[in-house]
């Protein structure tokens, strides 16, 4: 055995340490400030537990507060801290799994009664009760066969089957006090008394696994933090976005609904709500047209046979609705006695012909490429739809407009030759940019992501990807913003790029995507008359600045808090007359509102102004136009903006050309 154990700094600099010495007693050695901010060490490129002994030649960096992995950690030992609460109060409950998640933790537990917000109190209780304690998170290697009969022992059904599934000869557990262990990977924090502030958040139902055909589980959400400073700013985050949830805003405005009996998951448009969508249909419509771009419009279903082709059948098939199939030679077919499994059996082999809900725009858009003969001269083809598709998602993961079954993509395909791929890329990418610049989405981050060369995912030759990895690569940088370059996250058939935007209070939304593919047109066997005279395969391109409109249109609520900029507002204005005898003009300057484009309305109730005011200013409406006998005379609005109130009294033909410039140009202010 090593006398000494030498270890590498991240600066290049070396030390020798006693052996057995772990990366806590290391850093105690460097300094006390960095072994109070220590979380967690990097040994060998593997994290490791501060408690745990350093090998004979090790290089090491300690993560601290500052670094992002740490905080995983640091939420990680804070879901094990909740899971000891529960088992001292609740000893009879089986646990799921607790992982880290953003912006906290969560741990699945296996409980007769339900957890009610009283217990979630008492357990928060405790879990301070133990940090006080200050436990160590003690790390074990334990034989498999060993281990699985430890926890049959004591009666936890579901480690025992992670075990099997998960671990190998040996695996590492937890333990943290005298009843709570845990089959974990780690790391964790050395001890409960770094964990300084926490707050457990709701009780959600989950299925085990997240398979809704497995037993259900109570899911307990928490967060955790480095300081109370840091917590009670996540939860004033926490209460603004309550605020602004865009379900609630959506129901409070009418800008939408899902009804029941229409099905989970399928938006419901209001009148109020289609503005909001048609607005920004047309805006990046006029970008399109300017682009050249081509709309087309494609049915709701194709021929299974056609995603087959297109790889999402069977790719996608966990997400999508069940095929549609020929009901004559179903019928014929079960009058035969044909059982259901062999039923699926002919589906799935192209026996019997069936239809798919489109999951996607792309393999329609290739049909109508295919339609017609092209040659060089005529590409690139640029098509656009706003197609709507359909996924199967599970009802747990459903959530208002941001998730959904039915949705509908700003969708667009372009067809290209190879040198074509770099300018079109960038088109998109300026599409992007001037949809974000709009609608004040400036602070957003970018994601390329590439191919994972080791999976078995990919599809089409090593130097078709490398070329549109380079177009893609090239494209973020030109961009001028933050980009990661993420592995293993492309599409089946080629490298994407992702935008991820952050709205005004600071959480991150994926809204536009930007795909080269150079295996679709392999697949449906496209070409292209080049100028040799000779086939040639097109490269496609997929882009889609909105993604689908009802997550946009989601976000977009939440972004502003229901209160759209002049140009997105359902609602533009509302004519408030102060009494009945101020109606006659009140009706005039209706009239004239809506015939110079306004989207305005009458509140001709005998109702008081300020209740007006309010109910207008309750429904975000950006200017309430109040009329009296001034007014009437006049020729003139006293005009009250829902930002910055009373703006005093102006010709009616002065406020017109103010909002209409406001209006034309999509600006962000009123």
């Amino acid at each position: 055995m090593s006398s000494t154990t030498f270890v590498t700094l991240p600066d290049g600099s070396q030390r020798e340490i006693p052996p057995g010495a772990s990366a806590l007693d290391l850093a105690r050695s460097i300094g006390k400030r960095l072994a109070d901010d220590a979380i967690v060490a990097r040994v060998n490129g593997e994290l490791y537990d501060l408690a745990r002994p350093l090998p004979p030649e090790a290089r090491v960096e300690i993560l601290t507060t500052r670094d992002p992995e740490a905080l995983e950690v640091y939420r990680h030992s804070s879901a094990h801290l909740l899971a000891a609460a529960v088992l001292e109060l609740y000893p009879e409950t089986k646990l799921g799994i607790g992982p880290p998640i953003k912006d906290g933790f969560y741990y699945d537990f296996q409980r007769p009664e339900p957890f009610t917000a009283e217990d979630l109190a008492k357990i928060e209780a405790r879990m301070a009760e133990i940090r006080d304690r200050d436990l160590p998170y003690e790390r074990q290697v334990v034989e498999k066969q060993a281990g699985l009969a430890k926890y049959r022992e004591i009666g936890e059904p579901m480690k025992c089957e992670l075990i099997e599934e998960r671990a190998g000869d040996q695996f590492t557990e937890y333990t943290l006090g005298p009843q709570f262990i845990d089959f974990c990977r780690g790391p964790h924090l050395p001890s409960t008394k770094k964990i300084k502030a926490f707050k457990l958040l709701s009780i959600a139902g989950a299925y085990w696994k997240g398979d809704e055909n497995r037993h259900q589980m109570q899911r307990i959400y928490g967060t955790s933090w480095y300081s109370q400073k840091d917590l009670d700013e996540h939860l004033q985050k926490l209460e603004e976005a309550k605020k602004r949830d865009h379900r609630v805003l959506g129901k409070q405005l009418g800008l939408f609904t899902v009804d029941d009996k229409v099905g989970q998951g399928l938006i419901l448009w209001k009148p109020k709500g289609s503005i909001i969508r048609q607005e920004l249909q047309t805006f990046i419509s006029e970008h399109l047209r300017r682009q050249g771009y081509s709309q087309v419009f494609t049915p709701h279903i194709g021929k299974l046979e056609l995603y087959k082709t297109s790889g999402h059948f069977p790719y996608y098939a966990d997400s999508q609705f069940p095929p549609l199939v020929d009901r004559e030679q179903i019928s014929q077919l079960a009058a035969d006695g044909c059982s259901c499994a062999h039923l699926a059996n002919l589906l799935g082999s192209g026996e019997i012909e069936g239809f798919l809900l489109k999951p996607m725009n792309c393999p329609h858009h290739i049909r109508i490429f295919d339609s017609d003969p092209h040659s060089y001269r005529d590409l690139p083809v640029r098509l656009s739809e706003f197609g709507t598709v359909y996924r199967f998602e599970q009802s747990g993961e459903l959530g208002g407009m941001t998730r959904v079954r039915g949705f509908t993509q700003d969708d667009a395909h372009i067809f290209c030759t190879e040198e074509q791929v770099p300018q079109e890329v960038s088109g998109c990418l300026e599409l992007v940019k001037i949809i974000f610049g709009t609608i004040g989405m400036k602070d957003y981050r970018v994601r390329v992501g590439l191919r994972d060369p080791d999976s078995a995912k990919y599809v089409g030759e090593p130097e078709q990807w490398d070329a549109a990895e380079k177009a893609c690569k090239e494209a973020a940088e030109s961009l001028g913003v933050p980009y990661t370059l993420e592995p293993g996250e492309a599409a089946f058939y080629g490298p994407k790029i992702d935008f991820v935007v952050q709205d005004v209070i600071g959480r991150e939304w994926q809204l536009g995507t930007v795909q080269v593919d150079y295996q679709l047109p392999q697949r449906f066997d496209l070409n292209y008359t080049g100028a040799d005279n000779k086939p040639h395969r097109p490269v496609m391109i997929h882009r889609a600045p909105f993604g689908s409109m009802e997550r946009f249109v989601g976000v977009l609520i939440e972004h502003f808090a229901g209160a759209f900029p002049l140009w997105l507002s359902p609602l533009q204005a509302v004519v408030l007359p102060i009494s009945d005898r101020h109606l006659e003009y009140a009706g005039n300057v209706l009239e004239q509102l809506r015939g110079a484009g306004l989207r305005a309305e009458l509140d001709s109730r005998s109702e008081k102004v300020n209740y007006k005011i309010r109910e207008a200013q309750m429904q975000k409406v950006p200017y309430m136009l109040v009329i009296g006998d001034r007014e009437a005379e006049q020729g003139a609005v006293s005009v009250r903006n829902r930002k910055h109130g009373d703006r005093g009294a102006m010709p009616l033909g002065e406020f017109l050309e103010s909002v209409k410039g406001l209006i034309a140009t999509r600006s962000q202010e009123d």
